[in-house]
Formats: structure tokens, C-alpha cells, sequence
């Protein structure tokens, strides 16, 4: 596999090493954790899938009290238990830094946030952003999605292997070791007939009954895929505006190559005839913005009313409201729909990404920008 240089989020993770005595990078298997790890200036290095490691944490104070420097410790979900003696050890040691690498956002951010409360920073890394490729393959990072394995495979079809098998492993392996009881074929035909919901807004009741389960059930197991990194639940955000607000989360698989595996899309000519084609560049356009952006899932919303006016990404900075749309489209006009999301959300500006090349301006407020100019740090109006 050729290497890709991470820059900005190499840059990110370092700024939280240097102001934090504890940094976690969280994200899904595969997405490059251990490489960045392991191309940092570190002093100690303990990967709790090697034997080895694992034994030399056996008696964890022992190990880890006496050390000086960056201390990695990948896998960390392996040994929640560390997460206490962590604390007390950068409390008393100040000689010491610690760097850790997990699979499983909620779950270890609850671990690890009620002992390193105040302590601790994390970093959510995907794949690949934009900016770390050419502008000339970004239709490739659409499709193949940015999983480092699956981009850089020698072609759509062993990218496509990779991606099945990596959705197996996911299913069959890493969720069994979380401790999570549900067969991996159900949650996997789960995750399969969730891919056909993408983009859409969430009926819980809809989606249970498609499948022959409970509600509850059915959040069980979208909470499970939204807590591994695997979907983004976008929530709507609310205004008074005396209009009917759409209420429920959209639902977005968050790496592209996954949602088009899910889909059994392969190349990029199956892509621009699928009639997923729109969703699946509203979705890929989401994850490069928020990427940019670089604020946590959370702060990011997306606004709708019954009556037909929407706004796929809506978030606050500076005191100020921000809103970006995605259209796949040729060259996008002004739309009814952005005027109303422009007024009833008091907007500073609204930027409408969309595949073609040119920049160009429909209001003084309303910007269309090319997907390969997206900034690599959001680049606000003043």
C-alpha cells in the first residue's frame, strides 16, 4: 500500500498532545490510527493486540509508573481497567504523556471521560480527507471511499474485496470483542437494509417493522453502528419559526466505499446510474465539510420543515450561523428552499457545494464552491 502523508491530522493530534496530559484517537478500524501512531516521536510503544504487550500490562503500575515521555497505548479498549491508574499516574508524574488508540467511541469515551475528566482530549480520525489526495482523485476517494486499504488497492475491484471483507470482520469480530451479544449476520442484514434509508430522515417504527423487530431494538442496533463510527445520525436542529419542523435524525453511512459496498456498487459507472447516486454525494460532501470544519459530530445539524424548505448542514461559530447545501448538479441556481433556510435560520452565509469547477456567487450571501475547493480549515466570511 503507498503512503499517503496525513498532515493536518497529524497536526491536529500533536496540538492536543502538546495542551492535554492524555490524547484519544477514536476511530474504526483501519483508518489509519496505528500508522499515525507509529510515525509520531513516541518513547514507549504497547499495542494490546500483541501478546506481548499484553503481558507486560499484566501489572499495569509497575510498567507504565517509572516511564518518561510519549506513552502510546493502541487497542486501549482491551484494558478499560487502565483508564484510573492513567489518571493517577499523569497526576503525580508530569514527566509523563500519554497517547491512546481505540475502536469504540461511546462506549470508551464514557470509560475513559469519568476517570481522565479534565485530563484527557480526543481526536476523531476517519480516512482520508480530500486534501490528502489530488484534486484528480476525489472521485476515487467518493467511490472507494477513504479507508487507506480500500483507496489505495490496485483497483475497484480489490478495493471492492477489501471493503467485504472488512464488513465481515467488523460484523463477525470487533463487535463480539466490545462485549456486544448480537449475532453478526442479523446486525449485518440490519446494516444492509439501513444502506436504502441513507440520506433519508429516520422512522424508527418504519424501519423496525422492515425488519420484524422493536423499536428499541431497532435504536439498540443503530445506537451499535453510530457508537463504532460506522453511520452518522445528523440531527435536525430546531427554531422557532412557527413552521413543522422535522423532528427524527437523518441517518448516513459515514465512509462512502462502505455505503457503496452496502449497495454493491463497484465501479464509478455503476455509481452515476444508481438512483442512490444523489445521497450518496450529499453524504460524501457532509463528511468532507465536517472534516474541514473539524468541530465534533454533535455540533452539526441539519434543518427541515414539513412544507418542503431544508438545509443539509447547519452549524454555529463566532456567534454566528452557517449553512452549507449539496447539490449534484451541473451549475446549482438560487432555490426557493435557501432563501427561507437563508431568513428563517439567520445565516451569515450559505455555501452550496456541488462536483463542478467553478466558484461563483448567487446572492452576496450565497456562494456555489467546487468539492475539490473546500478549504482545509473552513474559511468563514467576515
Amino acid at each position: 500500500m503507498s503512503f499517503i502523508d496525513r498532515t493536518t491530522d497529524i497536526k491536529n493530534i500533536l496540538n492536543r498532545i502538546t495542551l492535554f496530559p492524555v490524547t484519544a484517537i477514536l476511530g474504526p478500524r483501519q483508518c489509519g490510527k496505528t500508522t499515525i501512531a507509529r510515525n509520531l516521536k513516541y518513547d514507549h510503544y504497547f499495542d494490546l493486540e500483541n501478546p506481548r504487550d499484553a503481558v507486560r500490562l499484566e501489572h499495569p503500575q509497575l510498567a507504565l509508573e517509572d516511564l518518561e515521555g510519549l506513552i502510546v497505548i493502541d487497542e486501549i479498549q482491551r484494558f478499560p481497567d487502565l483508564f484510573p491508574l492513567i489518571r493517577y499516574i499523569v497526576d503525580n508524574n508530569l514527566k509523563q504523556k500519554y497517547l491512546i488508540l481505540g475502536n469504540a467511541s461511546e462506549s470508551l469515551i464514557k470509560q475513559s471521560s469519568e476517570s481522565l475528566a479534565g485530563r484527557i482530549a480526543y481526536y476523531h480520525l476517519g480516512g482520508f480527507r480530500i486534501h490528502d489526495v489530488d484534486k484528480l482523485n476525489i472521485k476515487k476517494l467518493w467511490l472507494r471511499g477513504g479507508f487507506p486499504a480500500s483507496f489505495t488497492s490496485e483497483s475497484d475491484e480489490s478495493s471492492s474485496f477489501w471493503k467485504e471483507n472488512f464488513i465481515s470482520t467488523f460484523l463477525e469480530r470487533d463487535i463480539p470483542q466490545l462485549g456486544i451479544k448480537i449475532p453478526g449476520y442479523t446486525l449485518g442484514k440490519f446494516w444492509s437494509m439501513l444502506s436504502h434509508y441513507h440520506g433519508q430522515v429516520l422512522n424508527y417504527s418504519e424501519l423496525a417493522r422492515s425488519f420484524g423487530i422493536s423499536d428499541m431494538t431497532a435504536r439498540r442496533y443503530i445506537d451499535i453502528l453510530a457508537g463504532t463510527f460506522m453511520i452518522r445520525l445528523l440531527h435536525p436542529w430546531y427554531v422557532n419559526t412557527g413552521k413543522r419542523l422535522v423532528k427524527n435524525p437523518k441517518i448516513l453511512i459515514k465512509d462512502s466505499g462502505i455505503f457503496h459496498s452496502l449497495m454493491r456498487i463497484e465501479t464509478l459507472e455503476q455509481l452515476f446510474s444508481h438512483n442512490k447516486i444523489g445521497a450518496s454525494w450529499e453524504s460524501f460532501g457532509i463528511e468532507c465539510v465536517c472534516r474541514s470544519i473539524d468541530k465534533p459530530d454533535q455540533m452539526f445539524y441539519f434543518w427541515s420543515t414539513h412544507s418542503g424548505a431544508e438545509l443539509d448542514l447547519f452549524w454555529q461559530h463566532g456567534g454566528k450561523n452557517w449553512g452549507v447545501e449539496f447539490k449534484y448538479a451541473d451549475a446549482p441556481r438560487l432555490t426557493k428552499s435557501m432563501k427561507i433556510s437563508l431568513t428563517d435560520l439567520n445565516l451569515s452565509y450559505l455555501w452550496v457545494i456541488y462536483p463542478g469547477k467553478e466558484r461563483y456567487k448567487l446572492t452576496n450571501v450565497i456562494e456555489v464552491l467546487p468539492l475539490a475547493d473546500i478549504p482545509l480549515q473552513w474559511d468563514y466570511p467576515s
